[in-house]
């Protein structure tokens, strides 16, 4: 199979993720196969936060000191850094939470609140079977806890939405559609711009969880037309390179002023009396209290060195690989892939069953050969409900992954169909 499309400077950017040069047990190079749920991350993100904590450590915002200006300058330059990776129309659109899962909670929950937006009695919330548990039970809260009524998407043999029944679906009495942009089990990269149409069209909002999009599809929010462009999108820092502890909420500057504070605390507030508050406007008003600051900056420089790399450069890397990876699974005897088969509509990660043998019992016959994939339901039980399987072994790959690792994880595979005498 041709590989055209591999970032030709691939030996030079391993170099610059220190990890990847780990021996495991047993003198095994490492094969890290693990990124659609946490990526690795490279020297210069490292050195950016310590470089913080060690010259420039303060709390943000209100200091009068010289390292209180530069803490306050290198978080909020994090935030101009973010909003240009994704192409957000306004900087201050940028909501730094900590992890993908608290900016879709933030959603659901003040959803349920006050304001124009509210989600009451009678209204519908529109999700997706495939969705990760953190696009799941957020609304499954909201929807107890109004009285909406819960609807989704459900899928087809291949591991796409089924579509069928879109219209009746989305309706007049839509509130909201949220959906994940790149399936973490499956995959699947879904058609936002048609489902927001149709959102937009009956004037729901629409809620995308691009956590597995962001670190390998290019993102113009601002390039995209009104009615394609999603409301709210969601993503996590530690799977852009970036660190743990912080993630991202961008939502359009009308949907953010109608909704009401998250979590009250300092610096979201414009004064405080005693009988009661008004609050400070987008972006800190969904910032209470201290932030993560040395994980934004973190976060600033990680998006900085994908931009750097470029990310069209990264998604044709991922597109190769992926399909190098398809093609190789696929020899194995008994292993079947679940999800698109076609890697040009799909992300790197791949979820797969080998007859006969548990997905635990995989992964760690291949952590023995030093290849590091996951095991488990991958926070998607209801996918794998759908598929007829209770778990899957799940490899992932990102920029910095070689064809030999793939090679590396199909011969571990054949390993383990002979060790557990499959034959």
């Amino acid at each position: 199979m041709s590989l055209e499309g591999l970032l030709p400077e691939l030996a030079v950017i391993r170099k610059d993720f220190p990890i990847l040069e780990r021996t495991l047990a047993g003198g095994m190079p490492l094969v890290y196969l693990d990124s659609a749920n946490t990526s690795q991350k490279p020297q210069v993100v490292i050195d950016t936060m310590v470089d913080h904590l060690e010259r420039h450590n303060a709390n943000i915002a209100r200091a009068m000191h010289q390292l209180g200006a530069e803490s306050t300058e290198a978080f909020e330059a994090a935030r101009d850094k973010v909003a240009a990776f994704i192409g957000a129309p306004e900087r201050d659109e940028v909501i730094f939470t900590k992890n993908a899962s608290e900016a879709l909670n933030l959603v659901a929950n003040t959803l349920a609140w006050a304001g124009p937006r509210r989600v009451g009695e009678g209204d519908e919330v529109v999700i997706t079977e495939m969705e990760h548990h953190s696009n799941i039970v957020p609304w499954q809260l909201l929807t107890q806890r109004t009285g909406a009524t819960l609807r989704w998407f459900g899928l087809t043999d291949e591991g796409r939405l089924d579509l069928s029944n879109i219209d009746q679906l989305i309706n007049e009495r839509t509130k909201v559609v949220s959906l994940t942009w790149v399936s973490n089990m499956l995959g699947t990269i879904n058609p936002i711009a048609e489902i927001t149409r149709k959102a937009h069209a009956v004037g729901a909002i629409v809620v995308v969880d691009a956590s597995q999009a962001a670190p390998q599809l290019p993102i113009d929010l601002a390039a995209m037309p009104a009615d394609e462009r999603p409301d709210l999108v969601a993503f996590t820092g530690h799977k852009v390179v970036g660190p743990t502890g912080i993630g991202v909420l961008w939502g359009s500057r009308a949907v953010l002023d109608e909704l009401p504070p998250f979590l009250g605390g300092g610096e979201m507030i414009e004064t405080v009396r005693m009988e009661g508050s008004t609050y400070a406007g987008i972006p800190h008003k969904f910032e209470a209290g201290t932030p993560p600051i040395v994980e934004a900056i973190g976060l600033g420089a990680a998006v900085d060195y994908l931009g750097h790399v470029g990310m069209d450069a990264i998604h044709r890397h991922e597109q190769a690989i992926t399909a190098y990876a398809l093609e190789g699974l696929q020899s194995v005897k008994g292993l079947t892939v679940l999800g698109p088969l076609d890697a040009a509509s799909r992300g790197g990660a791949i979820s797969f069953e080998l007859d006969g043998v548990h997905p635990h019992d995989i992964a760690q016959v291949l952590d023995s050969r030093g290849v590091a994939v996951r095991a488990g339901h991958h926070c998607a039980k209801p996918a794998h409900a759908r598929f007829g399987v209770q778990s899957s072994t799940r490899m992932s790959s990102y920029l910095y992954t070689e064809p030999r690792e793939i090679d590396a994880l199909v011969e571990a595979l054949e390993y383990t169909r002979s060790y557990f005498k499959l034959d």
